[in-house]
């Protein structure tokens, strides 16, 4: 079987949020993450990256607690939110989408995704066509100030588990 397209990824009925229990399935991590948690879908990160105006970011730590909020739930599956926003990113790439800013969405601390399309060098490009100034931090970059420059989700949609 040929391997799917970002855009086939994103859109899979198989990857829809999924609600769990952790105290059921990952009883260590409760006292951590809470007794509740998500797996959200691809397309609820593309619905929140596609928000982010011109000018600010976005970081994975607040798509996940908004995400948290509007299913109401402790906690988000960070692992699967790092390849799903990357997901996002690529699909947007592949599909030619030049609408939607993938590039205003950052890791925590306002780091930079080695993942996204053409890498950090890619991401930072963009970053600074938009006024962002980029520093280096060992091996690492970061927007900087980016506190200053968050979006905050604020709607909160249906939920559609």
């Amino acid at each position: 079987m040929a391997k799917k397209t970002y855009n086939e990824q994103l859109n899979d009925p198989a990857k829809n949020t999924r609600l769990f229990d952790l105290t059921k399935e990952m009883p260590k991590y409760v006292e951590k993450w809470g007794n509740t948690g998500i797996v959200a879908s691809p397309l609820e990160y593309n619905e929140i990256m596609k928000q982010v105006p011109f000018g600010l970011v976005i970081t994975t730590d607040i798509m996940k607690e908004y995400l948290a909020r509007k299913f109401n739930v402790d906690c988000v599956c960070p692992l699967t939110c790092g390849l799903f926003v990357n997901l996002c990113a690529n699909a947007a790439v592949e599909r030619n989408d030049k609408e939607f800013p993938y590039w205003r969405t950052v890791k925590s601390k306002g780091e930079l995704c080695e993942k996204f399309p053409n890498g950090i060098n890619g991401h930072r490009k963009l970053l600074e066509k938009e006024g962002h100034k980029i520093i280096q931090k060992g091996k690492k970059y970061f927007v900087q100030d980016y506190e200053t420059k968050i979006y905050q989700v604020l709607a909160r949609p249906s939920i559609s588990c």
